[in-house]
């Protein structure tokens, strides 16, 4: 049948305009050039069979017509999507992003990991309908597999077995599961399907009908004692016998649950009433009987289990459970799923299957909006999942930067990185990643983490794991090195943020800490960062006022210049005057400054090592004043600072791109490069908050590859 023919055959009322544009545009696009369309349709239309029995809407339909024609013509006669819904393009586009995933489980095999795809897939894709789209068309090309090359047929298995049919189950979709098991498993082996086939002696529909008698004989027998209960029947399908057989060691004799029958009736009491009738209905077979209620699972499943020789003589399994043990089986944390496939425990991840389970089981369409709204507003992605260069999938905390990922891989990778490369171009190591990209480590000879690693505000690394590792690294250096190093840390924050090294003496009691020696420690080991010793030096600064004559008390000088608020700047012995900060040395909060009375203009206040300050002195002594930075500091001060490094492309770029990222704002901007030398030149003047800020940007600069210098300009 053709698409035309399938639209053509739909009842009125199912006829969208949304289908009918489908059909016609992958029609249009692909009429009498593309064999492979026309060779697709009858596949397409099964397909779309599947997906209507599942009752998925008109839009996810749509998106699979789309989809099957882009990918099977030329990029000039391709259907073209602006026509149509956002909402059909975004299940267009989940279904090119899973396509992306299935070529790295053919290119890689097992050693990608078949639960990091899964996990990597359902990450990618936004809107969960790709999923019923993925498995429908799955089931239907392994259905017309049994002409097809060997080869081919083997493939398609193992990822049928791999991806489709575990995301069925996870889902729910039984009647998609059993078929894409069965079907998988036909074709990886086929003498053990044969001869599972031959020992259950009956065909799947023979035993459909004996499960039909049997569920009718119970549903009687319930309903003669007064119990009101829901039974669900179906025959144990063949890779489900098999799999059981493998999992106890036993033999095709000796399993007692080949068919099996669900009871779900209102409470406890309920259940072992039920369990009763059972018994008095069929005999029990002795040492099969298995109460799950009073003696739950490890992973909490409740439920009676027994099993009986029904109607024939033949053998039947019978579970018995309340509507509240059901839902907390197929929709729980501890998902049956979990306990079938052994997996281990991922809250979030079992929170997302949970959600999507709950969409099949929907109700009307005003239900299916809220519904679909609440899973895209509560079940937030906390996890990334990312690529080696051989697609292997690694999962990382939301916000993990490329460095975590290098730790992830090994401690001697996270080590010996030097550089990273996200799905082909290189990045900084604080660079954060995000599901599906690929990821190649830069790793370099010997191992030589540094120190600025550690620092919280610099970004590198964002997971305890990695930061542990990179600490223990530094802990087995001695005391000596650490203390060396910790003096180096101290030295060029205070030279990169042209500050005085005043107040060291006083600097461990303000971070809490016993010593001088403590704190060189802690900064060679990261445990005080640059940004805490930026602020305790702030804090450390503020010059202490001189006594003077009495005078009216110190006021607030309304805001300095580059200043949002009021209150930055106390004046000492005068009323409240306008004040500016000098152009010529910026000062910032932290830093000792003195003021100066201008004609006209207020107060220019000015850094205490000023060198005009110094000469204004000389000339003026009067009019030099004790200021300090009131307890109310301004939002924003400018700034001047100077990168350097070696030039290359792109270098101007990614270092404005840093400090955008760093939320500062540019007030001016001078480079020039010696092209003799190679060497490019950048002067900013910037608005920042304080040193703080400053040195978490500075840092962040230095690590731009290729830059040399990142400072203050004094």
């Amino acid at each position: 049948m053709t698409l035309p023919e399938w639209l053509a055959q739909l009842p009125d009322a199912a006829r969208s305009p949304l289908l009918a544009d489908a059909v016609r545009s992958a029609t249009t696009a692909s009429a009498g050039t593309d064999a492979a369309w026309q060779a697709a349709q009858p596949q397409l239309v099964a397909s779309l069979g599947v997906l209507r029995g599942l009752g998925v809407d008109d839009e996810a339909q749509a998106a699979l017509i789309l989809h099957v024609q882009r990918s099977l013509a030329a990029a000039g006669t391709q259907v073209q999507l602006a026509g149509f819904p956002p909402s059909v393009r975004a299940l267009v586009e989940g279904q090119e992003a899973a396509e992306r995933v299935w070529a790295l489980h053919a290119a890689h095999g097992a050693a990608s990991g078949s639960e990091g795809l899964r996990r990597l897939l359902l990450a990618i894709i936004r809107d969960l309908r790709v999923v019923f789209i993925l498995l429908a068309r799955q089931l239907v090309r392994m259905r017309a597999l049994a002409d097809a090359p060997s080869a081919e047929r083997i493939a398609q298995a193992r990822l049928t077995a791999d991806m489709h049919a575990p995301l069925a189950n996870r889902l729910g979709i039984w009647q998609l599961k059993w078929e894409l098991e069965d079907l998988a498993f036909r074709y990886l082996q086929p003498e053990v399907y044969r001869r599972i086939a031959r020992l259950l002696d009956e065909r799947r529909g023979d035993r459909e009908a004996w499960i039909a008698t049997a569920r009718a004989q119970l549903a009687a027998a319930l309903a003669k004692a007064g119990l009101r209960a829901e039974i669900d029947g179906r025959p144990k399908h063949i890779y489900s016998i098999w799999r059981k057989m493998q999992r106890k060691g036993l033999e095709f004799s000796e399993l007692y649950d080949v068919r099996a029958l669900r009871v779900l009736v209102d409470d406890v009491a309920a259940c072992y009433a039920a369990l009763g009738v059972v018994h008095s209905l069929w005999p029990y077979i002795p040492g099969e009987f298995d109460d799950y209620i009073a003696n739950p699972k490890g992973n909490h499943y409740q439920s009676l289990h027994t099993a009986v020789i029904g109607p024939e003589g033949r053998t039947l399994e019978v579970q018995i459970r309340s509507h509240d043990m059901h839902q907390h089986a197929e929709l729980g944390v501890a998902a049956h799923w979990r306990y079938k496939e052994g997996g281990g425990s991922d809250a979030s991840f079992e929170r997302k299957i949970a959600w999507m389970r709950q969409l099949l089981e929907r109700g009307d369409g005003d239900d299916d909006a809220a519904l679909l709204a609440g899973f895209r507003t509560e079940v937030v992605e906390d996890r990334v999942y990312l690529l080696t260069p051989k697609g292997n999938v690694i999962d990382l905390p939301q916000g993990a930067s490329v460095l975590d990922f290098a730790y992830a891989i090994h401690t001697d990778v996270g080590h010996r990185c030097r550089g990273a490369k996200v799905n082909g171009r290189i990045v900084p190591l604080g660079f954060q990643p995000t599901s599906g990209d690929r990821i190649e480590i830069l790793t370099g000879k010997v191992a030589e983490p540094r120190r600025d690693w550690l620092s919280p505000q610099l970004g590198f690394l964002h997971t305890h794991r990695a930061r542990n590792k990179v600490r223990a690294w530094f802990n087995r250096i001695d005391l000596a090195q650490n203390l060396a190093a910790g003096r180096a840390v101290l030295e060029r924050e205070l030279k990169r943020l042209a500050l005085a090294p005043d107040h060291l003496e006083r600097l461990p009691e303000q971070l809490r800490l016993k010593s001088h020696d403590e704190l060189l420690h802690a900064l060679a080991l990261g445990d005080v960062s640059p940004g805490q010793l930026a602020r305790a030096l702030h804090e450390l600064s503020a010059p202490v006022a001189a006594s003077a004559p009495p005078a009216p008390a110190p006021a607030p000088v309304p805001a300095a210049r580059g200043a949002d608020g009021g209150g930055a700047i106390v004046i000492e012995g005068v009323g409240n005057l306008l004040s500016q900060l000098a152009r010529c040395c910026q000062p910032l909060p932290g830093d000792a400054i003195v003021g100066y009375i201008t004609r006209g203009r207020g107060i220019s206040v000015h850094r205490a090592d000023c060198a005009q300050v110094a000469s204004l002195r000389e000339r003026d002594a009067d009019r030099v004043v004790e200021v300090a930075w009131g307890k109310r500091s301004a939002t924003s001060y400018e700034v001047d600072i100077v990168v350097r490094g070696f030039d290359r492309k792109w270098l101007h770029k990614d270092v404005s791109n840093v400090i955008a990222a760093a939320n500062v704002q540019v007030i001016a901007l001078n480079a020039r490069v010696d092209a003799q030398r190679g060497v490019a030149e950048m002067k900013y003047t910037l608005k920042v908050a304080d040193f703080g800020q400053l040195s978490g940007l500075l840092a962040q600069l230095l690590a731009v590859p290729n830059v040399t210098e990142a400072r203050r300009l004094a």
